[in-house]
């Protein structure tokens, strides 16, 4: 079996694998995997570990600092910082490997961990693999573990580090990615940072850049990250825009790297938007951008008719990022939030990228309501099939006619797009059009025949 789903290791803390036990042995063999592809003798590997701001995170923190330890492997810790500031500064420290500790947008009793490579992206498969293995091996194990896991001599273990400006430096980054002949100071911005890792960088960077900054949802106390607040429930967001009469509004998620944002108006401006923004009104026009099976037609129609190429990746940012780098392109994202500027960053960063629209604002002159003017969002419908168990309905031939009766029906003008759930035994329905009923009607009625035929 794989330990690690499309974004790493995540559960709920307490149940396998999110136990102390499980995660100490994920340190020691991703630690005896970083020494056996050391390729300097000279220098002992290290990794660079953060979290955000959950009350287990303590503990995973500590069983991954002594697996690392035991396998001989210096230690960096971070404290709480964002995802991609964990991915900037494992480049940084010229760290062979990069540790985030968090389960993103999901709820305070979750946790998870994600591992950079020494370049800062997403694992390789190889190495994901090589680790998975010896986990298994451990995991599968009767009595006796010490061959698996040997106590290495004591003056081989690994030293643990507390990198006491951690947040500075990637706070000067951030800045650093902004133009340096503008500044924010004609600009009032409400951020909430979901009570999670952005708590105390995302309103330090727009200060320091001269915003009139309004923080909501920056006291974590440990349970209440995500709790009705940040990306996933930009509702509270958009009602202190208007409150405070702010010209823009940002929200992140949990981990730092998703992002929404409010206009003037209280519009919610999601990735779709986002990037149609910096695609067509950015400093350079983009050459092509990469969004996924989610990304909303209406961003497709828009960039063609502004003569930019489009194509869709699988839902995840790790397959948004291997377009890119196929394709030679630097932006992409999904309509969640994931925004990847990779003249800017190897990740996707809600705060780098919030910078580039607030850049396009002022380079524009224009608030954000009116760069947003040329995209409009088609009607969507999303319907979810709940089933006794998975089975797939492209294996049914009833059901595939009627698919492509759909699809000839919105050619040109709508989409369809139906997914099997990874998590549950569930068919998701979404259909896209630019008749709001019809969207609406056709969605439900092929709901409705998948579960007549699936049960």
């Amino acid at each position: 079996m794989s330990y690690f789903g499309t974004d790493g290791i995540r559960g709920k803390f307490g149940e396998m694998p999110i136990t102390p036990d499980f995660i100490l042995k994920l340190g020691y063999v991703t630690g005896r995997v970083l020494i056996e592809n050391n390729d300097n003798p000279e220098r002992k590997p290290s990794v660079v570990i953060g979290k955000d701001t959950r009350l287990s995170g303590y503990v995973i923190e500590g069983a991954l600092q002594a697996g690392f330890n035991a396998a001989g492997v210096d230690v960096h810790m971070l404290g709480p910082l964002p995802t991609p500031a964990i991915a900037h500064l494992t480049r940084s420290f010229h760290a062979n490997a990069g540790v985030v500790i968090s389960a993103s947008h999901n709820p305070y009793y979750d946790n998870g961990i994600k591992l950079f490579s020494a370049d800062g992206k997403k694992l390789t498969d190889e190495m994901q693999n090589a680790i998975n293995d010896k986990l298994q091996a451990i995991m599968s194990s009767i009595g006796d573990t010490s061959l698996l896991m040997p106590i290495i001599d004591p003056a081989e273990l690994g030293k643990n580090h507390r990198i006491n400006d951690a947040k500075g430096r990637y706070i000067e980054f951030c800045k650093g990615s902004f133009p340096y002949q503008y500044d924010l100071g004609h600009l009032k911005v409400v951020v909430d940072c979901a009570n999670g890792a952005g708590y105390s960088v995302a309103p330090r960077v727009l200060r320091e850049l001269g915003a009139n900054v309004i923080a909501i949802n920056n006291k974590p106390d440990g349970i209440n990250i995500n709790e009705n607040c940040g990306s996933t429930h930009p509702e509270g967001l958009q009602k202190a825009v208007l409150e405070h009469e702010a010209d823009v509004g940002i929200a992140l998620d949990g981990d730092g790297d998703r992002i929404v944002m409010v206009d003037e108006a209280g519009n919610l401006i999601d990735g779709d938007g986002i990037l149609y923004v910096l695609a067509t009104q950015g400093q350079t026009i983009a050459a092509g951008v990469v969004g996924t099976l989610m990304t909303n037609m209406g961003l497709e129609l828009a960039l063609q008719e502004a003569g930019i190429s489009f194509l869709r990746a699988k839902v995840g940012d790790r397959y948004v990022m291997q377009e890119l780098d196929a394709n030679g392109w630097i932006l992409g994202g999904e309509p969640s939030g994931h925004i990847l500027c990779l003249d800017k960053s190897r990740t996707g960063d809600a705060i780098i990228a919030s910078l580039q629209v607030l850049a396009v604002m002022q380079a524009q002159g224009k608030a954000l309501s009116e760069l947003t003017e040329g995209f409009e969002v088609l009607p969507q419908k999303l319907v979810n099939v709940r089933l006794a168990k998975m089975q797939d309905p492209f294996e049914y031939q009833e059901l595939v006619a009627a698919f492509d009766k759909a699809r000839a029906t919105l050619k040109g003008r709508g989409r369809l797009l139906i997914r099997q759930s990874g998590t549950e035994p569930m068919i998701r329905v979404m259909v896209e059009s630019d008749d709001e009923i019809e969207c609406d009607v056709m969605a439900n009625d092929l709901a409705k025949h998948i579960q007549a035929v699936l049960g």
